[in-house]
């Protein structure tokens, strides 16, 4: 998937696209068919770098509800020819996804829309896995012929059907199948049911990975062999050592961290910052000054694990750096930093902006650290990171930053954060957010009333309206 064309802030499909608050607001004043050109581009065309931790669907089915608006662009691209095509389900997943909400609005067009694209379309498993939330058990029965129909009646076909069955995210169409009366359904996914979970046991049982007995040079080519296919292993190896080495084998640890093949440098490095070995952020320099890049990866990785008072300190001096431990330093002193420290982390959080943007993945810990430090200066720069960044994540925790340094955060921010895709924001703003406003009373009422809301936004909530709360 390429990455998403970001429009800019300032405009109703940037503001879309990043899941603001402001984006619902603006939309629902702009010409309707406006707002439902943005809204369909952004359902259409995910937005979202990583779909995995970001949430859209819920925030843009709930403008299709304000607005009233049709599926037919949505319909259309669903059985796209290139549908056939692209197989890829960050295609057509955010809108499977915002049908799913929209379904348990009560959205009957959506529903068949589901129920539709889980018979006949490529990413039919998402499709079923939203119905499987929302559907009655009569429509999820009348799918079970046209998926199974999917599945040749070979023993590549049925392989297949056993790993479909074994990796569904949601369970209940298959169960609900096992006990079909039609018996020519029950049996196939009976069998398949049975053949995935002796697949599992199997890969359990054939795994090639360590063993008891294992020396500390024998977990070390194991992880060579990760480097060798490709699969970094070094992880899960520093943890094989935590349990086969012996002081005596401290030499041989502390030489492969210094001068070993990658594998076994980065397993070293890793092992030896989680065990806080005395010469441990010397190797971790060397690595870095000497390494190739994984092997700097993994120190940096691995220092910024260490919680010591030594690693605390040595960050004071490294943060100056212009390489990835000085930013690590950085983020060390934002996590684990003193007031102090504060001079040295809004000037390393000043920098990453400078020279790397808005959603640099270094602003994560920076902004955490801003908050938790209490910087009040640095508001302007986190006000600027939550405008700009399209990470729906970095936005929130901007917030939650504001709301520990800004004074204005609860009269500004605040209040658009009621409508934020996120609903860890939505959680913040609620809890925050001045009721002087009339936007803001109504909103936290639809959403203590809202069935699909979170129920840590909906106890937010209810503190605001509460007999020891202020007057809403």
């Amino acid at each position: 998937m390429f990455d998403p064309v970001i429009a800019p802030s300032g405009t109703l499909l940037g503001l879309l696209q990043r899941g603001r608050g402001d984006g619902t607001l603006h939309a629902l004043t702009a010409p309707r068919a406006e707002a439902l050109a943005a809204l369909n581009h952004c359902v259409l065309h995910d937005p979202r770098h990583d779909w995995q931790v970001e949430n859209r669907s819920l925030y843009y089915a709930r403008l299709y509800l304000d607005l009233n608006g049709e599926l037919d662009a949505i319909e259309a691209h669903l059985f796209d020819p290139e549908d056939v095509l692209d197989a890829d389900e960050s295609r057509t997943g955010l809108a499977l996804a915002v049908l799913g909400h929209l379904a348990s609005y009560g959205r009957l067009d959506a529903l068949q829309l589901l129920r539709r694209y889980a018979a006949h379309g490529v990413n039919w498993a998402w499709a079923l896995d939203e119905l499987a939330l929302r559907d009655d058990d009569a429509g999820l029965r009348a799918l079970a012929a046209p998926v199974l129909a999917r599945f040749p009646r070979d023993a590549e076909g049925e392989g297949e059907l056993a790993a479909a069955v074994r990796d569904a995210f949601e369970p209940r169409p298959w169960r609900l199948w096992a006990d079909d009366p039609r018996e020519s359904i029950a049996t196939r996914v009976r069998a398949a049911q049975e053949t995935g979970c002796f697949d599992r046991w199997q890969r359990q049982m054939n795994s090639t990975g360590p063993r008891p007995g294992w020396s500390v040079r024998a977990v070390f080519e194991w992880a060579e062999q990760g480097v060798e296919r490709g699969t970094p292993l070094h992880v899960p190896a520093a943890r094989c050592l935590t349990a086969v080495a012996g002081p005596e084998d401290r030499p041989e640890i502390v030489e492969a961290a210094r001068t070993g093949t990658e594998g076994a440098r980065c397993t070293a490095l890793r092992y030896l910052a989680d065990s806080n070995d005395p010469d441990v952020l010397d190797l971790v320099e060397g690595a870095v000054a000497t390494g190739s890049t994984p092997v700097v990866e993994a120190a940096v990785a691995a220092y910024e694990r260490m919680r010591s008072l030594a690693a605390v300190d040595r960050a004071r001096g490294w943060v100056h750096r212009p390489d990835a431990l000085g930013a690590a330093a950085g983020r060390v002193l934002a996590c684990r930093g003193a007031a102090q420290d504060r001079d040295l982390v809004l000037a390393a959080l000043r920098e990453a902006v400078r020279g790397e943007g808005p959603d640099a993945p270094t602003l994560w810990t920076l902004v955490d650290g801003t908050g938790r430090l209490g910087i009040a200066c640095a508001a302007p720069v986190l006000r600027h990171i939550y405008r700009e960044t399209a990470s729906s994540h970095l936005r929130g925790r901007a917030a939650r930053a504001l709301a520990a340094t800004d004074p204005s955060f609860a009269a500004g921010f605040a209040i658009e954060c009621l409508w934020d895709c996120e609903e860890t924001t939505r959680e913040l703003a609620a809890r925050h957010a001045e009721t002087g406003d009339n936007r803001v009373v109504e909103r936290l009422r639809r959403l203590a009333t809202d069935p699909a809301e979170e129920d840590e936004v909906q106890t937010a909530v209810r503190s605001r309206f509460g007999p020891d709360a202020p007057t809403v």
